[in-house]
């Protein structure tokens, strides 16, 4: 029986290594610089490639993809362990080749892509010359399939797609779009929809208009709310086969909420450093905050559900690996999901409150990590959703009561335990 928590020495010395190397070269960033999704930017890009030159000289580039693809091919578990560190910083999933949505529309490309799709998107997309957008959701259905508007029609050798598409992540920056269009009403949400490649600039895909989250500005705004009027599209842009959208997505999306999740501890550390440094700064009239009782319980639930919410993501991240199926940990994963947007806003919501009126200002990240909390819990399905789909993971363990009391009423166990004793002591007499 292996039961471990150690990490083999050779990638803990790249952990350590990437620790130190986000923090001193990678973190300062996020202070001065714009999107690292910006391509046009040549500031963006020069600075961009001199790092990532820094992190392929380490073996750390694209973990998540195959050796033929310019990644290592790691399993979750390593994974987590890096994007763990990763998550401190918006600037370092691109730095290490990780970046949302472009890491999932990376993948998909190199599973389902055909060789043009290949040439033309993916290996630009690794080489971080272009950035992706991944476009699913809508304004009347938000994450829900079965609700999804935006239809494709075959005309002769093309697909003409119409429809609206709400948030769009990276739509600002994006080269190419990733579009879920159903393709086959009668064939319902699982079988009957599509993703096509959509190059921008295509006649007919609109940016209506740039939308950022809390009070940030729509034209800092990184996500987008896009239409698509008689968007015509090669046959051979479909993005796999038709009808497999569904399946796609699930395999795409199964991948991201871990990510998502392994990011979400690093964030939560971030916040809970800087809460124990308030907490052993701060002068009150009887000594520092964090010789108060009520600083010190917030700390220790804070570190006790950190703690919590990591072992949960290794444990999910280890049973991915296991598995190799995301449709076995499917609960699993849900449960994360669940868990991530509550630690992060508990522990972000402490640190902030402890801060005071500094806290809430905009010279401390605390009301910006409390958006990209609750955008957690928005992101890839809802929390209700996922809760949901654990609740009924769980309860298809369990076999109904086939009699008029359950089968734990007391009663009727002590009934059944007193002739299993008596049964027992007649036997064991008899040998004697």
């Amino acid at each position: 029986m292996a039961w471990d928590f150690d990490t083999d020495s050779a990638y803990a010395e790249r952990l350590a290594w990437a620790d130190r190397f986000v923090r001193d070269e990678v973190e300062p960033l996020d202070l001065v610089l714009g999107s690292p999704f910006d391509k046009a930017n040549p500031e963006t890009v020069a600075v961009l490639e001199h790092l990532r030159a820094k992190v392929k000289d380490q073996g750390l580039w694209a973990c998540h993809l195959g050796p033929e693809l310019g990644g290592q091919g790691y399993g979750q578990v390593k994974l987590a362990l890096l994007n763990e560190i990763l998550g401190r910083s918006s600037w370092a999933p691109s730095v290490f080749g990780s970046q949302a949505p472009d890491s999932g529309n990376a993948e998909i490309l190199a599973r389902f892509g055909t060789e043009e799709q290949k040439t033309t998107y993916l290996y630009p997309l690794l080489d971080g010359r272009i950035a992706s957008c991944y476009s699913m959701t809508e304004p009347q259905a938000g994450s829900d399939p079965s609700l999804f508007t935006t239809s494709a029609r075959r005309d002769g050798d093309s697909w003409i797609i119409d429809g609206e598409k709400w948030f769009q992540t990276n739509a600002r920056f994006a080269a190419f779009f990733i579009v879920m269009a159903l393709t086959d009403p009668d064939a319902g949400a699982h079988h009957g929809m599509s993703l096509f490649v959509v190059p921008a600039g295509t006649p007919g895909l609109e940016i209506v208009r740039h939308v950022g989250v809390g009070t940030e500005a729509a034209e800092r705004g990184e996500h987008a709310y896009l239409r698509l009027t008689n968007v015509r599209v090669r046959a051979e842009d479909m993005l796999g086969e038709q009808g497999q959208a569904f399946a796609i997505a699930q395999t795409r999306l199964g991948g991201g909420r871990i990510h998502h999740a392994m990011r979400t501890i690093g964030m939560a550390r971030q916040a809970f450093d800087m809460m124990c440094e308030r907490a052993v700064s701060r002068q009150v009239r009887s000594g520092t905050l964090g010789e108060l009782q009520m600083t010190q319980e917030r700390i220790a639930d804070s570190w006790i559900e950190i703690e919590q919410f990591r072992l949960l993501v290794l444990r999910t991240a280890w049973l991915i690996d296991k598995h190799q199926d995301y449709k076995r940990v499917r609960g699993d994963i849900s449960a994360v999901k669940v868990a991530m947007a509550k630690v992060a806003h508990d522990v972000v919501l402490r640190a902030l409150h402890l801060h005071g009126s500094i806290g809430i200002s905009n010279e401390m990240p605390f009301s910006r990590m409390m958006v990209d909390a609750e955008t957690m819990a928005l992101a890839d399905g809802p929390t209700e959703v996922h809760k949901q789909v654990l609740a009924r993971q769980v309860l298809r363990q369990y076999t109904p009561s086939t009699t008029l009391f359950p089968s734990y009423h007391l009663p009727s166990r002590e009934a059944a335990a007193r002739r299993y004793v008596d049964g027992l002591l007649e036997h064991v007499v008899a040998q004697y």
